[in-house]
């Protein structure tokens, strides 16, 4: 066999192509610790095995991607499992003839690396570089196939330096802005968490610690100018799982509704007489609904999704930290003392990770509002259950048709007034609810009563009328809000990319000017976790001359939130060591989107819609065309250890490290791939390894026994037997490439794609004796047609034994450049299928027949059986259902 010509086709370039160890020297048991360690220096030593070929290949590009991970130190089976499926994946896609890029790098930024350092009493960047290194070597050693070449490190100045860059350019467009907010804090990792990075009232990184409020100038992205477009698009993402984008639509959260402006009433009692407020007041005899407010009238706007019963407001509650109140608070102590308690409540409703589930207490602040439809004085209360950041932090509240504000009425003996009940005949009844009814009653297919003019209205229509009445009076209109909250992106940490602008005395904020990036971080610093970050404790970092005036200048201190990094990662590896753009139009035009990206389910709200928001930014300045980062999404299941989620912080990692020395890379992944499908959570058991690797040695000496024999076959057409015995092997060898090729463009079913594989290894050992008998020459035609085209489809799963297995049997070029093994659909068929046969229903026989039987003769082969006949003597067939090689059922009477 000759060996390729490597420089000028590049279809063989690589070191598989070297031939193998002289027979005598290769051991009789399979070593994987030899075989591997071997072949990973063979494909280190080339580093345009794994290399995307250039757009003008001509080849159909396919972008595989895994989630870059954080470099903690060390991975665990969790990332193996996820590292191991999408190489799987493009292992098979290279063999399907694409041009595949399937990169890696690492988000490298972010509050844990700081953390450790700290504990470590280890420099940031040195800490994660020194990861980064041992991450890289574990994934070398798994044998994944990553072209290293594309390798990001967003850390780095050359990959930060161009984060900074699109800040500049979200700023330019008023994306990017700063202002007073409240914000959540971490007290664990000392900044602020993004609203995405808060969990049940806890920082994402630390499961117990309490997130608290405070009131910080922060810098934000407006990820709300997009809400609408992150919302459409999900529909064009048929390729996502539908958990994930549920959860975006959730989290998005977009509400239609109408804004209404109640007044404040000038003329409310004084605080010192404030009464109980416990009814409306009725309203002057001349009001006239749609009266012009005045223009030193003061406004108190309410966001309602149940305009239709706004005669049913019975009161206005106010956030306790609504502007309002705080103007009614300073000049009234005693409600001063009533909002603190309020406030308070409320922190701890937070704290305890559901706010909405909190005991609802409030207080009359002696005023009252009018209510711009009925004229009608309403008390304004103060209440811990309405929250500042939801809507307007007004609410009016209609007890008779909303649980909360009937729990708030009952409590504190308010009005409940019903104008909503149920249709009877087209009509609602004379007056209060049907027996069958209870209150609060919130059905919307119901008609208004107690309404004015709008008495007899479906609620909808009765909506729509109402808010363009208050459009074309200037006291309301229809409003869409969205649960999608801006985008905190500042940190008063140390670890993560400077934000690159100024604060000049004479000019503001004035931008870094594009030459002067990056804004490098220090890189001897002294971090504490107290007084901010610890950048402004660095004269030469903050002090600065204005690029405009030429003055003294104060740098900013905040670093960007790490998602910041996360968010356009995937763009830059198509040109990482591009120095003048963040990368080539060119190139994003023909690599994206990406084809197939994989990840943890985890990242549904977080990562996923910030990268949605990203892409769509980036589109609009034109820098792509796409707008979406990735056709398909796959969320792999978590792997489950001693009842818990496999982690660091519990305690309950497996190194794969460990694995490898035991049982051989090949095992580990091909494990993580067969113990559950892909989707499932995978419950770590070591004895599964232990029996994959039983399995490949026992492929692994199949492939010696026969080597010799096969050597220069697989280039020929084999004239292979027509014995019974080689039939049937090939029926199951082209049944099983059926099955995987099919799994790979469907379900992903990797754990039964490696049965059906141990299923033909099993055959092909129970035939070994009937080889034995066979002419040597119709034996080695035979397994010269089967085990090639075993060995191809054992390479997406261990890639390092079809590689061996290859070199051995005389295969030559690169494994994962060879065409992937069709499959004969009339070799896959089944010699015989079994069809069962019911009469009404119940199993009466199977009866065997050819797989392309037609209806007549499944019917004709059933009517004969004799259990059938006992079954239908004496009895008239109605019908007999024929469903064709699946079922026949006969119907008598």
């Amino acid at each position: 066999m000759t060996m390729p010509d490597v420089k000028n086709n590049p279809s063989a370039r690589s070191s598989e192509a070297v031939a193998g160890p002289a027979q005598a020297s290769l051991p009789e048991r399979y070593d994987p610790a030899e075989i591997e360690v071997r072949w990973q220096q063979r494909w280190d030593a080339d580093p345009e095995l794994y290399r995307a070929e250039p757009e003008s290949s001509g080849r159909p590009k396919y972008y595989v991607l895994e989630m870059l991970p954080y470099p903690s130190g060390q991975l665990h089976m969790g990332h193996v499992r996820n590292y191991s499926i999408g190489d799987a994946l493009a292992r098979y896609m290279w063999m399907q003839g694409h041009n595949v890029l399937h990169p890696m790098g690492w988000d490298a930024f972010g509050l844990p690396a700081e953390n450790a350092a700290l504990k470590n009493h280890t420099p940031p960047r040195e800490w994660t570089l020194e990861n980064i290194a041992h991450m890289r070597r574990q994934m070398r050693r798994l044998g994944l196939s990553y072209d290293w070449q594309t390798e990001i490190t967003t850390c780095l100045p050359d990959y930060y330096r161009w984060t900074q860059w699109f800040f500049l350019r979200m700023l330019e467009r008023g994306l990017a802005f700063r202002k007073q907010s409240k914000v959540n804090w971490c007290p664990l990792c000392a900044t602020v968490l993004a609203n995405e990075q808060v969990i049940d009232g806890c920082c994402w990184r630390h499961e117990d610690t309490v997130v608290e409020q405070r009131d910080l100038e922060q810098w934000f992205l407006r990820t709300t100018d997009y809400a609408q477009e992150l919302l459409d698009g999900l529909d064009n993402l048929p390729g996502w799982p539908e958990k994930v984008r549920t959860m975006q639509r959730n989290w998005i959260g977009r509400s239609e509704g109408a804004t209404v402006d109640f007044v404040l009433d000038p003329s409310a009692q004084a605080p010192e007489v404030r009464g109980p407020g416990k009814a409306p007041l009725e309203a002057p005899d001349n009001f006239v609904p749609g009266t012009p407010i005045g223009p030193d009238a003061i406004r108190i706007p309410v966001y309602t999704t149940r305009l239709d019963t706004i005669f049913g407001a019975t009161s206005l509650q106010l956030a306790p930290q609504h502007p309002l109140v705080k103007q009614f608070a300073e000049v009234d102590a005693r409600l001063g003392a009533e909002v603190a308690a309020l406030v308070e409540e409320q922190k701890k409703a937070r704290e305890a990770g559901d706010p909405a589930a909190i005991e609802k207490h409030g207080n009359f602040t002696g005023h009252y509002a009018i209510n711009p439809f009925s004229g009608e004085r309403v008390p304004i209360w103060v209440a811990n259950y309405i929250l500042l950041e939801y809507g307007t932090g007004a609410v009016m509240s209609v007890p008779a048709h909303d649980q909360r504000d009937y729990e708030f009425a009952k409590k504190y003996d308010l009005e409940v007034r019903i104008v909503v009940l149920p249709r009877r005949n087209g009509e609602p009844p004379a007056a209060g609810l049907p027996d069958e009814a209870v209150l609060p009653y919130t059905e919307e297919d119901s008609l208004l009563i107690n309404s004015g003019k709008y008495n007899s209205l479906g609620c909808e229509e009765a909506r729509d009328k109402l808010a363009a009445f208050a459009q074309e009076h200037g006291f309301g209109r229809p409003t869409v809000t969205f649960r999608l909250k801006d985008w905190g992106v500042s940190r008063q940490r140390y670890w993560g990319a400077p934000i690159p602008v100024l604060y000049c005395p004479k000019d503001g904020i004035v931008p870094v000017p594009d030459d002067q990036l990056p804004v490098l971080l220090p890189e001897q610093v002294d971090i504490t976790q107290q007084d901010g970050s610890p950048l402004g404790r660095i004269p030469e970092f903050v002090n600065a001359t204005c690029p405009r005036c030429g003055g003294p200048a104060r740098r900013e201190t905040d670093t960007m939130d790490t998602f910041v990094d996360s968010s356009w990662y995937f763009y830059r590896y198509t040109d990482a060591h591009n120095a003048s753009a963040p990368f080539s139009r060119q190139k994003i035009d023909y690599w994206f989107p990406i084809d197939q990206y994989i990840g943890g389910v985890e990242h549904a709200i977080l990562h996923l819609i910030y990268s949605r928001f990203w892409t769509k930014v980036m589109r609009d300045i034109g820098l792509i065309g796409n707008d979406e980062p990735a056709t398909r999404l796959f969320t792999q299941g978590m792997v489950i250890k001693n009842g818990a989620k496999m982690s660091k912080s519990k305690g309950n990692v497996v190194s794969p490290d460990d694995m490898i020395a035991r049982y051989g890379a090949d095992a580990t992944r091909m494990y993580a791939l067969f113990a559950a499908p892909p989707d499932r959570d995978l419950d770590w058991q070591e004895d599964g390894v232990a029996g994959i690797s039983r399995f490949l040695g026992r492929v692994y000496r199949l492939g010696m026994r026969y080597k010799d024999s096969i050597r220069g076959r697989a280039s020929r057409t084999p004239a292979v037997p027509s014995t019974p015995l080689a039939q049937a092997l090939l029926r199951k060898l082209h049944q099983t490439i059926r099955k995987i090729t099919q799994d790979f463009a469907g379900r992903w079913h990797f754990n039964t794609c490696i049965a059906s594989v141990m299923e033909l290894v099993n055959e092909i050992t129970a035939a070994e004796p009937g080889l034995a008998e066979m002419p040597a020459e119709a034996s080695a035609e035979l397994m010269g047609t089967i085990l090639p085209s075993l060995i191809l489809l054992l390479a997406p799963f261990a890639p390092y034994l079809a590689a061996e297995l290859w070199n051995e049997t005389g295969g030559t070029g690169a494994l994962l450049r060879q065409s992937w093994p069709p499959f004969d659909p009339d070799l896959a068929r089944e010699e015989e299928l079994e069809v069962p046969v019911q009469v009404n229903g119940k199993l009466r026989a199977v009866v065997k027949l050819l797989p392309d039987a037609g209806s007549e003769d499944m019917q004709r082969a059933a009517l004969a059986e004799a259990k059938v006949q006992a079954a239908i003597a004496g009895k008239q067939i109605v019908k007999v259902v024929v469903v064709p090689g699946k079922l026949i059922n006969i119907v008598v009477k």
